[in-house]
This record gives C-alpha cells, sequence and structure tokens, in this order.
C-alpha cells in the first residue's frame, strides 16, 4: 500500500492508504512531488455533482482524483526507451498520491530550469491553451475571459503571450479582477455591474473577437455572448455540469454569426497534431517550452502549499467556500 488522498462520501475526503499502482511494459513509475488542486473538477467531485443533481444518493465513492503533477521517475516498463529513472517530468492524469504508474504518453521531461511547483500546472495549462488554438486567435484580436478561476487567469497570460488586445478579464470578486490585471489582462469588469457589456464595447470598439468561457454555467455563456463582436468565436471551456442553460440562440447566436467551440480537453487528437488542434503531450511541450523561455510564468500563481496530510482540511474548504486558492499538494516528504 502508499499513501494517497480519497473522497470517501460527498464533501468528505481523507489521507489513507491506498493500493499500489499497476505497471505494464509501456509505463514508467512517478513519485510524485506535487499534485495541484483543480478547484472546480475537484469541487464537482467531491460534491458528487458530476453523476446526480442530490448528494443524497451518493453516487461513486469513494472516489480519486487529481490530475496535474510532477514528479521523478523511480521505475519503468521494459519497453520504455527514451524516459530513464531519475528523469524529473510533469504528469497529466494522475491522482493525487506518493506513486503514480503513467503510460509515457502521459509524462513529459521537466528542463532543470522548471520547478516541481510549475511543472504541476503543466497539464493544467494546457486547457486554457487548446481553446485559444481553437478560437483561431490572430494578433491583435480583442479577446474577453469569463471566470478567473485558475484555468481563466491561466488563459489571460497565455492570451498575453499570443497577442491578444485588449484582453479583458471577468470576475465578480474584486481580488480576482485585481490579481488579472496584474497577470495581463488590461480590463478587468464585473459580470454583475450595471452596464456591463456596454464597458466591454466601450474598451473594445465592436465587442471582443475571442472569448473563453471558463465558468460552465447559464450566466456566464449569456454574459460572454452579449460582448462578442459579429462573427466572434466563443471557445466553451468550463465544463457544464448543470443543464438548466436558457440562451437568445437566435439573437446572440445564430442571428451575429458567433461560433460556439466545444473545448474540453479531451476534445483534441490522440496521437498528431495539426492547425487548432494539437495533442495533449504536444502542448505540455509548448507550455514548458514558454517557462523554460522565460514568456509564461506559472510558478507565481502558486498560493499555498500543504501537506497532503492536510487534505481533510484542504477539501473541507474546497467543499465550503466560495473562492478557492490556487494549491498544490508537497508530496516530498510523504513516506
Amino acid at each position: 500500500m502508499i499513501k494517497g488522498i480519497v473522497f470517501t462520501e460527498p464533501k468528505k475526503a481523507c489521507f489513507t492508504d491506498v493500493p499500489e499502482p499497476l505497471m505494464k511494459q509501456n509505463y514508467v513509475l512517478v513519485k510524485l512531488e506535487r499534485s495541484t488542486v483543480s478547484s472546480g473538477t475537484e469541487r464537482a467531485n467531491l460534491l458528487g455533482m458530476d453523476r446526480v443533481s442530490t448528494l443524497d444518493e451518493q453516487p461513486g465513492f469513494p472516489r480519486r482524483i487529481g490530475y496535474s503533477s510532477s514528479g521523478i521517475i523511480v521505475d519503468k516498463g521494459e519497453d520504455v526507451k527514451e524516459l530513464k529513472i531519475g528523469d524529473r517530468v510533469c504528469a497529466s492524469w494522475t491522482t493525487h498520491s506518493k506513486l503514480c504508474a503513467l503510460n509515457t504518453n502521459k509524462v513529459t521531461l521537466l528542463d532543470d530550469s522548471i520547478s516541481f511547483g510549475e511543472g504541476a500546472l503543466v497539464h493544467i495549462a494546457t486547457f486554457p491553451m487548446a481553446a485559444i488554438r481553437k478560437t483561431a486567435l490572430e494578433m491583435g484580436e480583442s479577446a474577453i475571459v469569463m471566470g478567473m478561476g485558475i484555468l481563466g487567469l491561466i488563459a489571460v497570460k497565455l492570451l498575453r503571450v499570443a497577442g491578444a488586445c485588449p484582453i479583458i478579464a471577468v470576475d465578480p470578486d474584486p481580488e480576482k479582477r485585481r490579481i488579472a490585471l496584474e497577470y495581463g489582462a488590461d480590463y478587468a469588469f464585473d459580470p454583475y455591474e450595471e452596464g456591463f457589456a456596454q464597458s466591454v464595447m466601450a474598451v473594445t470598439g465592436k465587442g471582443a473577437s475571442v472569448g473563453i468561457e471558463v465558468t460552465g454555467i447559464g450566466k456566464g455563456l449569456n454574459g460572454i455572448l452579449e460582448c462578442m463582436a459579429k462573427m466572434g468565436r466563443v471557445a466553451l471551456l468550463g465544463c457544464t455540469r448543470n443543464s438548466d442553460f436558457t440562451v437568445d440562440y437566435y439573437g446572440k447566436v445564430h442571428g451575429r454569426g458567433i461560433s460556439l467551440i466545444g473545448a474540453h480537453t479531451l476534445a483534441r487528437p490522440k496521437s498528431e497534431s495539426s492547425h487548432g488542434l494539437w495533442t495533449d503531450a504536444d502542448d505540455r511541450e509548448a507550455v514548458c517550452k514558454l517557462i523554460k523561455g522565460k514568456r509564461l510564468d506559472l510558478g507565481s500563481m502558486i498560493e499555498e502549499v500543504r501537506s497532503p496530510e492536510e487534505a481533510s482540511e484542504v477539501y473541507t474548504r474546497l467543499a465550503n467556500e466560495k473562492t478557492f486558492p490556487v494549491l498544490q499538494f508537497d508530496w516530498s516528504k510523504v513516506k
């Protein structure tokens, strides 16, 4: 057995013994150094929102989650040739646990200049990267991001790298808006403030050409649609776990030629990248290049680092707090 984090029932997580991962010939065994909490996805799983509408049914528990990590390869299958024991890597689709056995296509080498903290954000960073690619953003186009959680804030940083101008960040939390401006947004607005859409129109001239919707809720989609220019493209990055959407499709989409683009990170090619559609592995490598080249700073986003032994407290906060920090678990001292 090894140590890991388990959601035992809705709203409850514990640090406990979990089975050792099973190795295969084309797998590597990664000893985690850091794992990042993806607050939106993990909150939904912690509350059971991904399966049913009420918590009374308690579906699918116990369960394990945690998909963006970094660590060191400590073992490998006999078919693995290009990676070696001792390599530092960032990893995709892991769990919050001391050891993870992964197919080689889910790990990417980390340059020595990239910290484990930065590395544990690489996989998450590929989500907004893929969404921006799908919008076919061109340099100088205006862009709006609805929702300043971890994905929205990284989207702001990547839009800056990609040459969007101006970049508008949207969130009801004034602290999130402040951070977004610090990260490269040109403007930051409260979506509930009177005249919100008119403010976006004023700073863009005709509305935003590109939109990244990260909230996954109907109000967020409606809000961003009100801010789009004719023929604008909106990437739906936020995971929608509630079907209660009411949209004036004729007035806000059809009549204005708006493109709505499914941008779930799994909606990407499996083996070969093409224009606007890159594989998960190629996007991880691209993020690492941007970090190494000092074009993208992810390390400064980390707000808290906690021991996995504090999982119960961390996930109680996640279940109950409206705003949650960018938080990582440090596995380096876990035996």
